[in-house]
């Protein structure tokens, strides 16, 4: 029985023009694949006859930079379009954080005295239906303090890593909210961008804080506080992940 040696099947390998009907019939993964066997097979498998029909139906765009860069392959900037495809549909990573790393403090004064304070645990916290980061805490009625002056109220929303690691002011409001007697007082602020590659661009959040209000004796009493993130762009609550990577910028070092 004859046996081919590799010396005899690399003399036997298919001449280029072969590589290149095939080619013809390729999709680009297996293009791409067979780019990779050899040399010669990455010469046929890149070649721009094969690249350019697949790259101008794929990313017509990118297909047109040709014409102010004339020494960029086609395959090259077929692989770069799928790259950015695979980066807009990634999914995050999860945070390094969690709700149980956490407690909310909420403190609400007018200028004479203190209406309310509340230390919430994050764990104990009741998540929302839909997963987003909007809490409600309930006031302890023995704990209730009426007043009057609702514009004078100065509303401070702060989050604090366990141990107290660290802090980040999610609000510190005075005098500027929407009130509904009987109903709720509103309060909101932009929170600031995340991270240190940002600078002055607005980060698309919005922190936002309801006080459940009612009535007693004449004066006001918070009965309850409801605490959010909203975004601008949507105007809808942020899920709780979203959320927990904004504050990990600024609760955690940043090699985290």
């Amino acid at each position: 029985m004859f046996l081919e040696t590799s010396d005899t099947m690399q003399k036997c390998s298919p001449p280029w023009q072969v590589l290149d009907l095939v080619a013809n019939h390729l999709d680009p993964g297996t293009l791409a694949t067979a780019a990779c066997v050899c040399k010669s097979w990455s010469i046929s498998m890149s070649s721009d006859h094969l690249w350019q029909p697949i790259c101008s139906s794929t990313y017509p765009s990118l297909s047109n930079l040709r014409a102010a860069a004339s020494d960029v392959p086609y395959s090259k900037l077929y692989s770069l379009g799928r790259a950015a495809d695979k980066r807009r549909v990634q999914k995050p990573l999860k945070p390094h954080l969690s709700l149980h790393d956490l407690f909310f403090a909420v403190d609400v004064q007018t200028s004479r005295e203190s209406v309310v304070t509340v230390a919430k645990p994050g764990g104990e916290l009741k998540l929302d239906k839909n997963g987003v980061f909007r809490f409600d805490i309930e006031v302890e009625s023995d704990k209730l303090v009426g007043f009057e002056a609702l514009d004078s109220l100065r509303i401070t929303w702060n989050v604090v890593l366990e141990g107290f690691k660290g802090v980040f002011t999610m609000m510190d409001c005075k005098g500027k909210g929407s009130f509904v007697l009987g109903l709720e007082g509103w309060f909101s602020k932009e929170l600031p961008p995340a991270g240190c590659c940002s600078s002055d661009a607005a980060s698309g959040l919005v922190a936002d804080l309801r006080l459940g209000l009612r009535e007693s004796g004449g004066k006001v009493v918070v009965e309850k506080i409801s605490v959010g993130v909203l975004s601008i762009v949507s105007w809808r609550y942020v899920c709780v992940d979203d959320a927990l990577r904004y504050l990990q910028h600024f609760l955690l070092p940043c090699n985290v």
